[in-house]
């Protein structure tokens, strides 16, 4: 699955790279936890030149009360391609709602001799890519308030993320450069979508160990350190 990723490039080359302007602040974010349901920037179908920022966790419109959308967006942090049309929570946003979620890495963890072990994940050349993601909008009846939120999709992993996250072999969808604009295409076929939502090569990634930090509950794990490279040598045997 993914719970947790990286974008760590500056507001500039974030706008350069996908040709989308957006009026928010930007802080680069070595961490964002998906159980935090953060504000993350995603470039939406509706709205292809602009980046919003959306909360991570959907929400879709029809719940009712706060606390079952609460509930729900623990559940909705991914959604797996192989159900996507069949689940309610998904169905209408994967036809209507298709997004862009920016990251230029991700983390997930080997379980080696009962023990986890977090790895950091990225393209090779560490460049910014996009999730395939959905988005919905959700209005609170109680308070007035809308919400704007996001699922990132996942698929069957690579032979690389399968060694890496060999409980769940489990791996998010990567679009490459040249599928974004299609991805935000209206009108495609199921069979469309679910043919750009294979898994990305493992020719194009890379990876290294990383300090266990990431999952302190005391300490920031949003800081530059968290995605530096920390040796394990009982993994050489993994």
């Amino acid at each position: 699955m993914c719970f947790h990723y990286s974008l760590t490039k500056e507001k500039a080359e974030i706008e350069i790279q996908l040709q989308a302007s957006w009026s928010d602040d930007w802080e680069p974010v070595y961490h964002a936890d998906g159980f935090r349901f953060e504000r993350m920037p995603v470039i939406t179908q509706e709205d292809p030149s602009r980046i919003q920022m959306f909360h991570w966790g959907l929400i879709p419109h029809w719940v009712k009360g706060r606390a079952n959308a609460d509930k729900l967006r623990a559940q909705t942090l991914n959604a797996r391609m192989e159900t996507i049309f069949e689940k309610p929570s998904f169905r209408s946003s994967i036809t209507h709602h298709r997004c862009l979620v920016i990251a230029d890495g991700f983390f997930e963890w080997m379980d080696f001799q009962k023990k986890k072990y977090p790895h950091y994940v990225y393209l090779e050349g560490h460049p910014l890519f996009c999730f395939a993601g959905i988005h919905a909008a959700w209005t609170d009846r109680d308070t007035g308030e809308h919400v704007q939120s996001f699922s990132i999709i996942t698929t069957e992993a690579n032979p690389m993320m399968a060694r890496i996250h060999n409980l769940k072999q489990r791996m998010p969808v990567i679009l490459g450069a040249a599928e974004r604009d299609r991805w935000l295409s209206p009108g495609l076929s199921p069979e469309d979508i679910r043919t750009l939502c294979m898994p990305f090569p493992e020719s194009g990634m890379q990876y290294h160990t990383i300090s266990k930090r990431i999952s302190s509950r005391t300490g920031d794990s949003n800081v530059p350190e968290t995605i530096e490279p920390v040796s394990y040598p009982e993994l050489v045997f993994a």
